[in-house]
C-alpha cells in the first residue's frame, strides 16, 4: 500500500496518494505503535503529500509531530530527525515565517555538518536553503 501511494505521489495523483498514506499510517500506528520507525516514515510521506498540494498548515502540524517524536525516539541529531527539521523549515518558509524558518535551517545545517560532514548532500542542501 505504501509503495502504491508512493507511485501515486510520483504521478501527481495527490488525492489517491493521500488516501492510501492515511490508511498506511493509521494501520501502522495500530499494529506497530505511534513511534515505530515505519509509522514515522508513513507520517513523513503524508506530510510530503500535503506539501506537494500546498496544504502547508496540515504539513506543518504533521512535520512538527514527526520531528518531536524522532527527537525523543532517535535523538536530536539523528539523520532522520534532521530531515524532519529541514522539511519543517521549508514548510515555515512557505507559510511566510521566514525568520523562524531560517533559524531552524541554520540549526539543521550546523547539526548536519557535525553529524554527516560538511560535504554530505544533506548538509549542502540545508546550507543552500539558508541562502534562498
Amino acid at each position: 500500500m505504501g509503495n502504491l501511494a508512493s507511485t501515486y505521489m510520483k504521478q501527481g495523483r495527490w488525492e489517491e496518494a493521500e488516501k492510501l498514506e492515511v490508511q498506511v499510517m493509521e494501520t501502522r500506528k495500530t499494529k506497530l505503535g505511534a513511534d515505530h520507525p515505519h509509522t514515522l516514515t508513513s507520517m513523513g510521506n503524508l506530510a510530503s503529500t500535503y506539501m506537494k498540494q500546498g496544504r502547508w498548515e496540515e504539513a506543518e502540524k504533521l512535520e512538527v509531530q514527526l520531528m518531536e517524536t524522532r527527537k525523543t525516539k532517535l535523538g536530536a541529531d539523528h539523520p532522520h530527525t534532521l530531515i524532519s527539521m529541514h522539511n519543517l523549515a521549508y514548510i515555515l518558509i512557505s507559510l511566510g515565517r521566514r525568520r523562524e524558518a531560517l533559524d531552524l535551517m541554520e540549526r539543521c545545517a550546523s547539526l548536519r555538518g557535525r553529524v554527516l560532514c560538511l560535504q554530505h548532500r544533506g548538509t549542502k542542501s540545508s546550507k543552500i536553503a539558508i541562502d534562498l
